[in-house]
């Protein structure tokens, strides 16, 4: 048999999986989107559903947070892991090594019990400076969970995605010229100038993917807002699965129609990160 036919037998099974709960659930959302849903009794078709989602003011309030959600946690982590990866590569005891990787074997649920159980008003922290005489209750503590600043979903994003930002860019100055810096030094340039102007560049491939990746989760994420966001306003993953838990079935089409945005959107990310891919170097221009 052609090898490429024998790879293709081989790779089977596990692409018509994915094909068929990714690519069949997105297929279904669409429909739904669009008013076809016989499950529910609705078979006719519509731009309804994207009509009330768009228009809707807090649709747009959403995006935003959601957007604020995404990218301060992503460049608190890729600048965090930027730093941290340099540091393991001039000198990295073994124990650190492993004890920097231990957040990313953690699943994010983990996460925000850690979250809760330290900066909650009524969490260590909290209990500790009252301890120390610092605040006179633990409700003096500031409140960081369940607050529209989002700083609790962002303390949970930063401790599991720093690591691997650090990971990620690690293993990019794999390939890094540890001479070039020292020569920028030798013909003039200050740390700052060899920092930005020749180590920064050789590892902007590992930046800008740990970074489009981080974001893209950050923006889809549903389970850390959930848990920590404010009530209102939400991320729109939280939004969807409102809308979707409505005792009303004919909102369940503006759910849908959501999750196409969502998708859309995270795609039009993809297509940022493809285009960097390839600009910086990885694959070739």
């Amino acid at each position: 048999m052609p090898r490429r036919f024998t790879t293709f037998l081989m790779l089977a099974p596990a692409v018509g999986t994915l094909l068929l709960l990714y690519a069949g659930s997105l297929v279904t959302a669409l429909l739904q989107s669009f008013g076809y849903a016989p499950i529910y009794g609705l078979t006719r078709w519509t731009l309804q559903p994207y009509q009330d989602v768009l228009g809707s003011p807090y649709f747009w309030r959403s995006l935003l947070l959601t957007l604020y959600l995404a990218f301060v946690p992503t460049l608190l982590a890729v600048v965090g892991g930027l730093y941290l990866a340099l540091l393991l590569r001039r000198s990295a005891h073994p124990l650190v090594s492993l004890i920097y990787k231990l957040p990313l074997v953690v699943p994010y649920v983990v996460g925000v019990a850690l979250t809760v159980l330290l900066w909650s008003n009524g969490g260590l922290i909290a209990r500790a400076l009252f301890a120390l005489g610092l605040i006179e209750t633990t409700r003096d503590f500031p409140r960081l969970l369940y607050s529209g600043s989002g700083i609790g979903v962002m303390l949970v994003y930063v401790w599991k995605q720093l690591p691997f930002a650090a990971f990620v860019i690690l293993a990019a100055s794999a390939g890094l010229d540890d001479d070039l810096a020292p020569a920028a030094r030798t013909l003039g340039a200050n740390p700052a100038q060899a920092f930005w102007r020749v180590t920064l560049p050789q590892l902007l491939p590992g930046v800008t993917a740990a970074g489009l990746i981080i974001f893209a989760y950050n923006f889809g994420s549903f389970e850390v807002p959930f848990l920590l966001g404010a009530g209102f306003p939400a991320t729109l993953p939280v939004e969807a699965w409102r809308l979707f838990d409505d005792a009303d079935y004919s909102r369940r089409l503006s759910a849908m129609a959501l999750v196409t945005i969502i998708s859309l959107l995270s795609g039009l990310l993809l297509g940022a990160y493809l285009w960097l891919y390839r600009r910086y170097g990885f694959g070739g221009s």
